[in-house]
């Protein structure tokens, strides 16, 4: 049986016997692990497909326990991403993190065409690339149903002085139960907002990728949104530590 559809390559390994392992996200079969005998050296098609950060058409022969790639074709090639080391450090990130999170063999069509936005607004942006990777991790959370609550206490419920965020609560708090929790001393994950972080959250929730293009966080407010909302991944989503973390800290701005 040959199933056919587009996707993008999370990773690739190579055998001992000279094979592929392939790490293939699909657009109709979710993630997938496949095998094949293709590589990635030379100019076809092919060999293009098989490359980082490259859209491609993707045929898979389904057998009873395997899957094997047959054959590739390039959609779109993101190459501008592999010629600047903070866009290839933001995209390793990315495409690490959406690993961690989608299940094997289970269609995600909205978070893979959310990653193939990602990488078109990426390729074409300046600088600030932080800013672009918050808005996926945000729009990302929305589609995978684990959406943080901002519009009331999600301790009390009162939709008054919301003024702390509660990774283990799941979204915004109140001064009061702020205080409760945090003198109770068994409440580690809660951090004081120093800017609107309601609004900057459901404004990149609720927009488009292409959206962002003229428009980034200053960055003390950038690193504070990153500091929530890897915590919130983390704890929600059980993803640990990731490779590209380390080189993204270091780098991305």
């Amino acid at each position: 049986m040959y199933l056919n559809s587009e996707g993008i390559i999370f990773r690739q390994t190579k055998t001992a016997s000279g094979r592929r392992m392939i790490l293939l996200f699909t657009a109709k079969y979710g993630k997938l692990s496949v095998g094949t005998s293709m590589t990635e050296k030379g100019k076809s098609r092919s060999s293009l497909a098989l490359r980082p950060f490259t859209y491609g058409n993707y045929q898979i022969f389904q057998g009873r326990n395997y899957y094997n790639l047959d054959r590739a074709e390039t959609i779109r090639s993101y190459y501008g991403i592999g010629e600047d080391i903070d866009k290839y450090m933001a995209a390793a990130y990315v495409l690490e993190l959406t690993e961690k999170v989608v299940p094997e063999e289970a269609a995600q069509p909205g978070v893979f065409h959310l990653l193939i936005d990602f990488l078109e607004e990426l390729e074409q942006r300046k600088k600030q690339h932080l800013t672009l990777v918050l808005a996926y991790e945000i729009r990302l959370l929305r589609l995978l149903g684990t959406f943080p609550e901002l519009g009331e206490c999600a301790v009390c419920g009162t939709k008054q002085n919301l003024t702390h965020f509660s990774v283990t609560r799941g979204g915004m708090i109140c001064e009061k139960c702020a205080e409760k929790i945090l003198s109770s001393g068994d409440e580690t994950l809660i951090y004081r907002t120093k800017f609107d972080i309601v609004n900057v959250i459901n404004y990149f929730a609720s927009n488009p990728l292409k959206s962002f293009r003229n428009i980034a966080l200053n960055e003390e407010d950038a690193a504070a949104l990153r500091a929530i909302l890897r915590s919130y991944i983390s704890y929600h989503l059980d993803v640990g530590d990731l490779k590209s973390e380390s080189i993204l800290t270091g780098g991305l701005n």
